[in-house]
């Protein structure tokens, strides 16, 4: 079975300050793909994050742009290597101007914790014991 690619489109208030942002995070963004209404950001070679301007994300809907800071639209978990990698995301990310809207969930063999970028969205970082998805 080939990869499958996802293109999460989001909406942004600033593109620059969002590019900046996640920057700092260590996220590349791919020119090509890339306009002043636009940044493609390279999650993964199968993952990429279409960072749109409200404007020019209004072109793909006729629905409202949903308000972040009283609603939530979707949840965005990416995986991390380890315990360490999440704590070193979040708290980058924490750093770089995020906030973090709850405690750090700790099961043992899963561990997460979660940031809301400079436009409310919520992204969850989670790390898996590999023992537990083999077996």
């Amino acid at each position: 079975m080939s990869s499958t690619m996802i293109f999460v489109n989001l909406p942004v208030k600033d593109l620059d300050a969002s590019k900046a942002f996640w920057g700092k995070l260590g996220y590349s963004f791919n020119a090509q793909f890339s306009d002043e209404n636009c940044a493609s950001m390279v999650i993964s070679d199968t993952i990429v994050a279409m960072l749109l301007t409200e404007a020019r994300f209004k072109d793909f809907t006729h629905k409202a742009i949903t308000d972040t800071s009283t609603s939530t639209e979707v949840l965005l978990c990416l995986n991390a290597e380890s315990r360490a990698a999440v704590d070193e995301l979040v708290d980058g990310a924490l750093g770089a101007g995020a906030t973090e809207p709850r405690a750090a969930q700790d099961h043992g063999v899963m561990y997460g914790r979660a940031f809301e970028d400079l436009d409310g969205h919520t992204w969850e970082i989670m790390w898996m014991d590999p023992a537990m998805i083999q077996g």
